[in-house]
């Protein structure tokens, strides 16, 4: 494999070419037209224009991007995260062509693309799951009855569901027929597909994944866990590895669990199974994501591990060149989003200008990003501009870090959530470790935005107070 095409943009498509670069091999750059000046095209040995901005006249035209790969004679195509990398449909069209698709099967694709096929595959395993129904409800009567047996509250979700849509929380029973229509709607409308189930509702559980790797061979090994819990409108904002609060006996269990998962769909390549921990440390099945994870820094950071690297050994044939107990997790890592969003407007995007665009350097500092100053932040896809992951020797050390590259990362002509991640680095709930997905609407409301905002003055009024001082000594000499 000399030569391979990313068939993203922005940061991902970036990181991705880095290491590809790093391993000896070409990099193939596909854009759209607003992406024109982007980094990651400048940095790719090749660059071909898609079309238009919108995503569907762009990065999720299928053909244009295999014909453009075949034209620069890759033998791989990398999807990234996000547009076409879970879509079976693309994977196959991939490997018709005779390009590897650097990702997994398209039965694993498939299975994992399900939550219903999911539950289905992974049972032969007892791998723990939310009780609930296992296969799609689409009578209101029957699933009535169900939401009454499982018992209140209950959540509506989307089989082919993912980023939150397509799903309910149901209080009680007089509200399940309207919310169950609504998930329906919008599971048609956002993925063409209206199938709904029925699980309990965890009220207060946390998010832990577990990063799994898999060869052609039947080698199979877990890297650990990620603590996605710090989340608004169910998408992740703040990651960890480790987890604050996994037990050597849980970690363990979890992976396995994880590593059964896997094998369930003979997976290949670089995976996440995603699991809720409740409050009594039971876990619960969720999902597979079938690609390589946004919060993916983290892991690298505490095992040393390229997960891209390892992405592409596997799609060459290559057998894992380490086992489970060559792994171990070194320090801590924490990973804020850095988004164009306004957090004190519910998080609404914030479109405009990088007018300023400085980012924070030193020791166990990493910014993956995508952006320059003078960029715009396009309104088309994901508004997120960069990933801020800190590593440093254990929890309360990487924290100050973070705090610190909080502070020296100077973003100026949009909002974004860097005020957010201070927010959560100085909040006693994520200090303690004693945190669950509802962090958000339990902290952040009226009180904690003022108390954000009052932070943010004081750290204004200490740099302006720091100049006004350099200014005076230079006037002194």
């Amino acid at each position: 494999m000399k030569k391979i095409l990313i068939a993203n943009r922005g940061e991902i498509a970036l990181r991705i070419m880095r290491t590809a670069k790093a391993m000896g091999i070409s990099t193939v750059a596909v854009y759209s037209e607003v992406d024109r000046n982007a980094p990651f095209v400048a940095y790719a040995d090749e660059a071909y224009l898609l079309g238009p901005a919108p995503s569907s006249e762009s990065y999720l035209k299928q053909e244009k991007i295999i014909s453009i790969a075949l034209k620069s004679k890759c033998q791989g195509i990398h999807p990234g995260y996000g547009f076409l990398s879970e879509n079976a449909t693309f994977a196959e069209a991939v490997s018709k062509a005779g390009i590897k698709f650097i990702g997994p099967s398209i039965h694993s694709i498939n299975v994992m693309g399900s939550k219903l096929a999911a539950k289905d595959a992974v049972k032969m395993y007892d791998i723990p799951m939310v009780p609930g129904t296992d296969k799609a409800i689409n009578d209101i009567g029957k699933a009535k009855e169900k939401a009454a047996a499982i018992g209140y509250p209950i959540l509506i979700k989307a089989s082919a569901g993912g980023g939150g849509k397509g799903m309910r929380v149901v209080e009680a029973a007089e509200d399940f027929e309207e919310q169950m229509q609504r998930a329906v709607s919008e599971a048609e409308s956002s993925f063409g597909d209206g199938s709904v189930f029925i699980e309990k509702y965890i009220s207060a559980p946390r998010h832990i994944e577990i990063q799994v790797l898999a060869d052609s061979h039947g080698n199979v090994v877990h890297l650990f866990e990620r603590e996605c819990s710090i989340q608004r409108r169910h998408q992740k904002v703040v990651e960890e590895a480790p987890s604050a609060v996994l037990t050597p006996a849980l970690r363990k269990a979890m992976g396995q669990a994880a590593i059964n998962v896997a094998k369930s769909c003979e997976y290949e390549g670089a995976g996440t199974v995603e699991f809720l921990l409740d409050e009594e440390n039971k876990f619960y099945f969720l999902e597979m994501n079938t690609r390589l994870q946004v919060e993916h820094p983290v892991t690298e950071m505490i095992t040393g591990v390229d997960l891209v690297a390892e992405q592409i050994k596997v799609a060459r044939g290559e057998h894992l060149d380490f086992t489970q107990e060559d792994l171990s997790i070194n320090g801590h890592a924490l990973e804020l989003r850095v988004y164009a969003e306004d957090p004190l407007n519910k998080f609404l995007p914030s479109i405009g200008t990088l007018t300023r665009y400085s980012k924070p350097v030193g020791e166990g500092i990493r910014v993956d990003d995508g952006f320059r100053e003078g960029m715009d932040i396009p309104i088309h896809y994901d508004p997120m501009i960069a990933k801020l992951v800190v590593y440093a020797p254990n929890r309360a050390a990487a924290i100050s870090k973070m705090k610190l590259a909080i502070n020296n990362y100077k973003i100026e002509g949009i909002e974004t959530t860097l005020g957010f991640g201070q927010f959560v680095m100085t909040h006693e709930a994520f200090i303690s470790g004693n945190i669950d997905t509802n962090f958000v609407k339990k902290y952040y409301h009226e009180a904690g935005r003022s108390q954000h905002m009052k932070t943010e003055k004081e750290i204004a009024a200490k740099m302006a107070l720091s100049l006004l001082l350099k200014d005076q000594k230079k006037l002194r000499f």
